[in-house]
Formats: structure tokens, sequence, C-alpha cells
């Protein structure tokens, strides 16, 4: 079994999560990971941010972090492999203040601690350190450190694909516990409905109005009639959808005023499954009865509203085989840990998504996080230094 400085990589961790960098606002976090490994020894040369940030359609501060180091040792000349995980948090970590209590991270605010994926910046951190300080044997590394994870898989759907040629195995960290080896996802679209509908007096004329949110909850009404809202079961077929926010046309309440029939109403929503063309039907469902509801509903005047309805696919499902390489080695290295491997499939989605969609087939292991996007979030330690213990597991073995 590896061994690693356990203490040290726990340090490593508390200090990566008094850090605040949610999703868009990566560069304080990229820049202490890269001090970290400088402290380690490691080569500035070594480390670069790509342009990633110029693909994504919202503000992002700075492109994904890349670090590769060459092969050593016997392993030198073998072929390359992938370490990732991402370096942004969910907006409600800001302000975390992390805090010791036993074998466990907890946090001193009232916010979530950031441990999604903290954790998985410490695992690799500590297997870049760990090969220095030990002076292991092993093939090239690249580790990858991506953007807007928690915003829709950003950073890892803008890489340059270029940059990546000639590996075939990859390992992201992401998740509960270290024995978990992922090796599918679900796929998902997200859309948005603009609803149109026209304004009158509610008082003197409601009649002559076309009210946008009657026309949403005529819609919505009718997707849950359908069986298209929720769990999603058709046949053999297998899915989610959900409803998130409802706005009006600059993100505030939809509608002005009670006295006022409401003319525009924003909503956003996802459709999800491991079937790439059922998430594709879920979110047509939706299309279709929002187009139903808006013709349903006309003034006394004629009138009717009219919705505006996009959608766009977030990630793309992937299944990968036990036999794949990669999943071959990701259960050896957790057995070499004296650990059973607990394959498995993710209902939500993960860089891993479009790791493979990039032709990089991608294992994902968990880290030690638990509850997370929550005020009660906390990290179980045990499980994060056995995840460290792992990557460098998984780094050195023999193909």
């Amino acid at each position: 079994m590896q061994t690693i400085d356990t203490g040290q990589a726990v340090e490593r961790l508390m200090r990566f999560l008094s850090i605040e960098g949610v999703t868009g606002q990566e560069r304080s976090i990229g820049q202490e990971i890269i001090a970290a490994l400088k402290e380690a020894g490691i080569a500035r040369k070594f480390m670069r941010f790509d342009d990633a940030n110029e693909r994504i359609p919202f503000p992002t501060e700075t492109g994904n972090l890349i670090i590769e180091l060459p092969g050593s040792g016997a392993l030198k000349s073998a072929a390359p492999l992938l370490f990732m995980t991402h370096m942004d948090t969910v907006p409600l970590c800001a302000g975390a203040v992390p805090q010791l209590k036993g074998r466990k991270i907890v946090n001193a605010a009232q916010s979530a601690l950031g441990g999604d994926n903290r954790t998985g910046c410490g695992i690799l951190v500590t297997l870049a350190t760990e090969r220095k300080r030990q002076e292991l044997d092993h093939p090239p590394l690249t580790l990858l450190f991506t953007v807007r994870e928690e915003s829709g898989l950003w950073g890892a759907r803008n890489i340059n694909k270029n940059e990546f040629k000639g590996i075939k195995s990859g390992f992201n960290f992401d998740g509960s516990t270290a024995n978990s080896v992922i090796v599918g996802a679900v796929g998902a679209d997200r859309w948005e409905a603009e609803i149109y509908g026209h304004a009158a007096h509610a008082g003197g004329a409601p009649e002559k109005g076309v009210s946008s949110t009657l026309i949403l909850a005529e819609a919505l009404a009718n997707v849950r009639k359908g069986g298209w809202f929720g769990k999603v079961v058709k046949g053999k077929k297998f899915g989610t959808s959900n409803i998130g926010p409802v706005s009006g046309p600059t993100g505030g309440p939809a509608g002005d005023a009670t006295n006022v029939v409401t003319d525009f109403v924003r909503v956003k929503g996802e459709c999800r499954s491991h079937d790439a063309k059922f998430f594709k039907e879920i979110t047509a469902a939706y299309k279709d009865a929002f187009a139903s509801a808006a013709k349903a509903i006309v003034s006394s005047e004629g009138k009717s509203g009219r919705v505006k309805f996009s959608a766009r696919t977030d990630y793309h499902p992937f299944h990968m085989q036990e036999a794949q390489p990669v999943v071959s080695r990701a259960k050896s290295a957790v057995k070499a840990l004296g650990l059973e491997p607990k394959v498995r499939v993710a209902n939500g989605g993960l860089d891993a998504n479009w790791m493979v969609r990039h032709g990089i087939p991608t294992v994902t292991f968990g880290a030690g996080q638990n509850q997370v996007h929550t005020v009660k979030e906390w990290v179980n330690l045990p499980e994060y230094e056995r995840a460290c213990k792992l990557a460098v597991t998984l780094a050195t073995m023999q193909p």
C-alpha cells in the first residue's frame, strides 16, 4: 500500500478550504494551488492556465489550470495518465470557515464548506507532492483543475483536445467514498421558457389580458398529468425532470403588481436520463406543453400568449464497460488499498461526462465529501486520506 504524509495532506486541504472560489471566480484558488506546488519543489514551467474561459458564455476569471509532470524512473515512457478535479464551489460556500473536529472537517460558518471540490484539489496536489518527495516512478502525468463545473461543466467542456493527445486514461476525484468506481453518468438538457402574455387591469378588465403566470400553471399541470415531471418512467425508459427559478424579465419576481395581469414570466428547468434520446423526449414534452398552454388561454379580444422555448445539452450520458483498461486499472488500485471496488453509475453530471465525450475514458472516485451543497457539509478525513493514497497508487502502479 502506498504511504503518504497524511498530516500534510490534511493541512493542505484546510488551506484550500479557506480560499473562496465560487463558480466563475476561481483565480484565487488557482493561484493557491500553484503556490502549494511550488512549495513542494515543482517548477512553475510545468504549470499553466488554458483559455477555456474565453469560450465559456459567462464571466469566468480564469481558464483551467493544467500541470504537466514528465515521467520518472522505470515508468517514464509508459502511457500518460490524466488526473482531474474542479476548482470551483457552489455559491453557498462563500464565507466558509473550515474547522478540524476529530477525524472530520466541519464548518464554523453558516455556509456550505466547499469540500466539493477542495478535497479533489487537495488530492491532486498531494499526488504531485508525494511523487516529488518520495522520488516515485511514474508515467507522464497531466493534472487538470477545471473551472465552472458547478454551473454546467463548462471548464471540462471547453478544453482544447489537442492539448491532451495521447492520454487514454483519466481519473477524476469528486464524491464521497474512495472505493466508488463511477463508470457512467446521466446526460442532461437545460431549458428555458419565456412566456409572453398581455397585460390588462386585473380589476377593471381582466378578461382583456392573457396571464403568462396562468400559461405557466397550465403547462406544468399538463406536464405532471402526462407523467413528465419529477421521476419519469415510460415503459423501460427512465429519467427525471425539474423546474428551477421562475422570474420576471430582469431576474426579479414575475409580475409587477396584483392589479395587473402578468404579461411575462421566465422559467428554467432540466431533464436528465442515462438514455441519450430519452432526456430529449422529456424536454420535448415540456416544449409541447408550453406551446399548447399558450394557445389555450385566449383573451376576450381573441389574443393568445406565446412562448419562446430554448434548450441546450449540458452534458451527454456515458457508460464505460468494466473490461476497459481505465476501469480495470481503477479497480486494481482500489483493491491494492485493501478495499472492495464498488462499480456504479451516477445520476448527476460529472466533468467525466465531457472527458469521455472528448475521447478520454475517465473514472470518477469519491474524495471524502458529505452533505455537499448544504450548510451541514463536512469532510470525512479517513476517506480523504484513502483517496490521496489511491491517487498515488494509480499513478505509480505498473500498467
